[in-house]
């Protein structure tokens, strides 16, 4: 897809940014790695990441406003445009060896998402949206949601959380009920890439709740341009405002928020 100048400055930042964190992941057992509570590690290689993300970014848009996941929100000269920025989704996947993690960089204007890459370095895959043109990977790969009807045969992911949130209980409850009905449910650890596969039509479906708006802000596009519906997991919340977010493909939308809407 022949992307906008911001789209382009966005693929661009997020590979400078890939390849620093590339790097420190070949030496990921030397990395300093300071704990900010359990389960939430912040690394040399977020805060690099972050700093090439908003040098390139704020550089090529210098009016803009800035909220990312490891730095202080700045208000932009225009009140109307910010970038939304995961410099490393999946960090303790990262942290582990284990290369499933991702760049999220989301431009917003007047409160909407209007552009979104997810960029997974470890296997050089740059998913990408802007309102209105669908959702792309790489070069020329058009992105479409999976046309599984049956949900015996629909794979789905969520993400368990771990001990100090406090929505593990619900989430038990929605895999007891999900389970048995279902291909399967895989919790990889990087919202952004769980969006990001249900518009590939990796995974048929996805849920989860106390999100982080910089963790699903570009993927939310990416996984609606890519035509799937997306609702909070409770009915009437915005996703992203709420930080609780159910999208799936629209044969088996229905179904999957029957279940998790279960009190």
């Amino acid at each position: 897809m022949q992307g906008s100048a911001n789209l382009n400055i966005m693929i661009k930042a997020a590979r400078k940014a890939g390849r620093s964190l590339v790097k420190d992941f070949r030496e990921v057992e030397n990395l300093q790695v300071s704990m900010r509570g359990a389960g939430d590690f912040v690394t040399k290689a977020d805060l690099a990441s972050e700093k090439i993300l908003h040098d390139e970014l704020t550089g090529a848009r210098p009016t803009y406003g800035w909220l990312g996941a490891e730095s202080a929100e700045i208000e932009g000269q225009d009140p109307t445009r910010r970038w939304i920025v995961d410099p490393l989704d999946g960090t303790t996947n990262f942290l582990h060896g284990h290369p499933h993690w991702a760049i999220s960089i989301a431009l917003e204007h007047k409160g909407q998402i209007v552009s979104g890459v997810v960029f997974d370095p470890a296997k050089d895959e740059m998913f990408y949206a802007e309102k209105g043109s669908g959702a792309w990977l790489n070069d020329s790969q058009r992105l479409r949601v999976s046309g599984r009807n049956r949900m015996s045969e629909a794979l789905f992911a969520t993400g368990v959380p771990h001990g100090a949130r406090k929505t593990l209980p619900a989430t038990l409850k929605d895999l007891a009920r999900l389970m048995p009905e279902c291909a399967g449910v895989r919790s990889w650890g990087a919202v952004a890439l769980d969006l990001a596969y249900v518009a590939a039509g990796r995974y048929d479906g996805y849920w989860e709740r106390e999100l982080k708006l910089w963790e699903a802000a570009a993927g939310s596009l990416i996984v609606q341009e890519a035509g799937a519906l997306m609702q909070g997991v409770r009915e009437g919340q915005d996703p992203l405002d709420s930080g609780s977010l159910l999208c799936a493909n629209s044969h088996v939308f229905d179904n999957l928020a029957r279940i998790i809407r279960q009190d």
